[in-house]
Order: structure tokens, then C-alpha cells, then sequence
């Protein structure tokens, strides 16, 4: 799934920074100005009025302070009084995605249309093919009947002029595990039960009306209030998320408060080498097939919507838990951060108790902005941990395939396949291989497009990232031949 750049998810990104501005200037004091500066009276409101717009903008800076919207108490409970309540809280309150249901538009159900482009041709393939007798012709054109169509596009694939079109719901349609619908009133709504925290409808919507509680005021809480030592571990996807060499990135996030940062990749290895080991004593024993675990909103959904997949998931855990494993046993009474690309982290983190808090690395950069920090102007910094090429490839798809292959090779038969995006067509593959078996024995899925450099959590676009973290690796591959 393809997502451009647009005005929504710059919004999202905009709103983080002014959050992160109100702390610092008066840890919220102000924090009921915001809208109101983001959308003064001579502003072009983007809905009905401007109005509207402040309202909508209240709740998006409250989920940016960790209050879901949906769960709002009281309408005259004031921004100021969410921030303060937001820098008192001890815990951070659960991850989860919510709908703003006045910014939703209520979109029509997805349905198929014929355009005007429709020329009314004597083949009528459109007619031919429906295999639910739901197209007619009316004046000469074809005409859908909704109580009969199926949706199932047959008439928009043969069509020869492109004159039948979908119309989708941009989240339900994104959503590969139907998790988000429609109430009595066409708001949407997601089932926190079934939904996997991929965010992919966040990415998706066009109105900004999807999204997602943020941790990020409570780690600023702690940076600057906290006897404790505050350290980010950082993921690898990181590469390429900012125009400057990774080394000044971790001198931004020292200066940013964090006392010290570590390289996710370092626990990456670790996942590679139990991976390999677990793959060699199932294909031993004779499975058909061993799937990865290292992605949370894949190993959710084979839990919750593929159950007959879950004997072939990896019991192996993720970078992440190996590296906060590591680093609360280095440093027990410090309190770690994951810094990555993906949403899906955060739910993750709340089943691992050395995993303390998540952030994306669009709101790291939102801390950057809103703390007046210049990245190229940080002292560069090395990680104390030097990691494999093959941990720093895990964000690409294929990446923990290959490292797993590079560890088995010549020791078992290995035959890979990448499932590189969850969508509902992949999530019946999956099924399908859970109950039918596969050719391939090794099955690499990652939830979003491209790997975790496409992560909703990102900053840079996802090929260009993927350029970025193939001349990082090869740069350091390289000189570490020349060593």
C-alpha cells in the first residue's frame, strides 16, 4: 500500500511539534492557544468552518498528549487541564487507534460505479461477466444495482473504456483484517479485540480522523523530571529517516535528554541466531513450514485471525526484547525507549516488562523540532555495540529471511518466500498455507509494504529509506573489510 505524501499526515506531524513546543514553554499552561494559532479567524477552514476545525484539532492534540479521544470524559475539559493531567500520570494508558467521529466524513460504502465514460458498446462484457445478473441497461449505459452487486469487480476488470471505478472506504479498505466499521450513523469505529495496530488506516484516511495515543509527552516527563537514567533504543529502520549521517542522530538524541542510546540491531543478531536454530529443529522434526515472528502486527494477526497458522509461527522473539533484555540487565533501575518505525511496537511493548516506553521516529523528529535542535549540528556519536550487516537488513523486506538463510546454509534445505505487505489477500494465502501447506519452508511476513522502513511511524519515504539503509550497510561492510 502506497502512501504519498499529503496534508493529513503533515498535520499529524505538525501537531506533535506544537505539543512538544507547549511543554517546554510552559509544560501546558498555554496549551488552549494552540488551535486557535493553528487556526486563526482568517484562516481557510478546511471543513464546514473554522470552528470545527479547532475542535477537530483539540482532539488530535490530545491523542498527541496520550488521551484517546473516544474515551473523553467531559467536551469542557480544557487542553491545559489534559496536559497537566498528561505530565501527572504515572503509567502511560494503553496503546490503542481511535476514530475522532466529528472529523470522519462518514464515507459511502464501498460500492462500484459506472462513469459517464461508459459508451454503451454492443460487446457489454460488463453484463457478461456479472456473475450476479446486477447490471442492466438503462438509456443506453450501464447501470449497477447495489441490492444485487457482490462487489467482486469483474465488470471494472473487463471493461475497455475504464468506465466502472470503485469507490472504496479509504480504512476499510486499507484494514487487511476488517477491524474498523461503520456504526448507525456511518462513523467509522475500531474493534480494539480484532484490530493489530498495523495503522494502516491512520496512514490511509484522508481526513485525519484516525489516530493514535502517544507516549511521547510521558518520556519527556521522564527526560526532564526522572532520577532515572532515560535510554532510547533505536531501530535500524532509522537509517534514512533523517538527511544527516546516523551518527549525529544519536547526538541529537543524547542532546535531546537521553542519557545514553543503543542500536536495536545488537538484538536483531540475537533473533537470527535463535531463528536459525528454532528453523534447523522444526524442519528436524518435520514441519512443512516455519514463519517469522519479528513483526507485532503480523504475530497478532496469526494469533487473533489466522489461528490455524499459529503452530508455524517462530516462538523466537524480537530485536527489541532481546536488546531491552540486554540493556535491563546492564542497567536494571534505567528506564528504556523504543525508537522505531511501527505503531504495532507499542502494543508489543505492553506484554514485555523491560520494554518501558515506545516512540516513532516522527515523533522523535517532532521532539527535535519542538526542542530547537538542529540534528547536523549534534556532535556525532558511535553506538558501544557494533552490529552484523544482516541485523541492520531487518527493515527490509527479505532482510530477516536472508539472516536466518545466511545461518543455515549448508546445514538444512531452505527455501524462502517473502510475504511483503498484510493485506486481506495475503491474509487468505497465509490461511491457505496453514491448511494446505506450502512449497517454501522459510515464510518472511512484514505487515507493511517494503519492510519496517515503510512503517506508519516514518518519516522519509519508504524507497528512498531502503536506498539509505543499503549504502549504510554497505559502507559499513566496507570498511570493515578494509579493517
Amino acid at each position: 500500500m502506497l502512501i504519498p505524501k499529503n496534508y493529513a499526515n503533515q498535520m499529524r506531524t505538525r501537531i506533535l511539534v506544537k505539543v512538544v513546543e507547549s511543554f517546554y514553554k510552559d509544560r501546558f499552561e498555554t496549551a488552549d492557544e494552540i488551535p486557535i494559532e493553528m487556526r486563526p479567524k482568517d484562516y481557510d477552514s478546511s471543513r464546514c468552518c473554522i470552528y470545527k476545525d479547532r475542535a477537530i484539532l483539540k482532539y488530535r492534540l490530545m491523542a498527541a498528549m496520550g488521551i484517546a479521544p473516544h474515551e473523553e470524559v467531559s467536551e469542557v475539559t480544557t487542553l491545559r487541564e489534559y496536559g497537566k493531567e498528561a505530565l501527572k500520570r504515572q503509567n502511560h494508558a494503553k496503546s490503542c487507534l481511535s476514530v475522532i467521529d466529528i472529523a470522519c466524513s462518514a464515507c459511502v460504502k464501498s460500492q462500484y460505479m459506472v462513469t459517464d465514460a461508459c459508451r454503451g458498446c454492443f460487446a457489454r462484457p460488463c453484463v457478461m461477466n456479472c456473475p450476479k445478473q446486477a447490471i442492466s441497461f438503462v438509456n443506453g449505459k450501464s447501470h449497477i444495482d447495489p441490492d444485487l452487486c457482490v462487489s467482486c469487480g469483474k465488470c471494472m476488470e473487463v471493461c475497455p473504456y475504464h468506465a466502472i471505478v470503485k469507490l472504496p472506504v479509504p480504512c476499510e479498505e486499507a484494514c487487511p483484517v476488517g477491524a474498523i466499521k461503520k456504526d448507525e450513523h456511518g462513523v467509522e469505529h475500531i474493534d480494539e479485540e480484532t484490530c493489530i495496530s498495523c495503522g494502516k488506516c491512520l496512514q490511509s484516511c484522508p481526513f485525519g480522523a484516525i489516530v493514535e495515543r502517544s507516549q511521547l509527552v510521558d518520556v519527556l516527563n521522564l527526560i526532564h523530571n526522572s532520577d532515572k537514567k532515560v535510554v532510547a533504543m533505536l531501530a535500524p529502520a532509522i537509517v534514512g529517516q533523517f538527511p544527516f549521517e546516523l551518527n549525529q542522530v544519536v547526538g541529537a538524541l543524547k542532546k535531546a535528554g537521553f542519557a545514553d542510546v543503543v542500536e536495536v540491531a545488537a538484538g536483531a543478531d540475537i533473533t537470527s541466531t535463535n531463528e536459525s536454530a528454532e528453523f534447523i529443529e522444526r524442519m528436524e522434526e518435520g514441519a512443512n513450514f516455519m514463519t517469522t515472528s519479528c513483526c507485532p502486527a503480523y504475530f497478532r494477526a496469526a494469533q487473533v485471525h489466522i489461528p490455524e497458522l499459529k503452530p508455524f509461527v517462530s516462538h523466537t522473539k524480537t530485536p527489541m526484547y532481546y536488546t531491552a533484555e540486554m540493556l535491563k540487565k546492564e542497567q536494571p533501575d534505567c528506564i528504556s525507549v523504543f525508537v522505531g518505525p511501527c505503531l504495532a511496537k507499542r502494543t508489543e511493548a505492553e506484554y514485555d516488562p523491560n520494554v518501558d516506553y515506545v516512540l516513532t521516529f516522527e515523533e522523535i523528529g517532532a521532539m527535535f523540532v519542538g526542542a530547537g535542535i538542529e540534528i547536523g549540528d549534534c556532535e556525532p556519536m558511535e553506538f558501544a555495540k557494533v552490529s552484523s550487516a544482516q541485523a541492520r537488513k531487518y527493515p527490509l523486506s527479505g532482510g530477516v529471511a536472508a539472516a536466518v538463510g545466511n545461518l543455515v546454509e549448508g546445514k538444512v534445505d531452505f527455501r524462502p518466500e517473502r510475504i511483503d505487505g498484510l493485506s486481506k489477500e495475503n491474509i487468505k494465502l497465509l490461511k491457505r498455507y496453514a491448511t494446505k501447506g506450502c512449497e517454501n519452508n522459510m515464510i518472511e511476513v512484514m505487515c507493511c509494504e517494503g519492510g519496517c522502513i515503510a512503517g506508519p511511524g516514518c518519516i522519509s519515504l519508504a524507497k528512498k529509506a531502503t536506498r539509505q539503509v543499503e549504502a549504510y550497510v554497505d559502507k559499513g561492510q566496507n570498511q570493515k573489510d578494509m579493517k
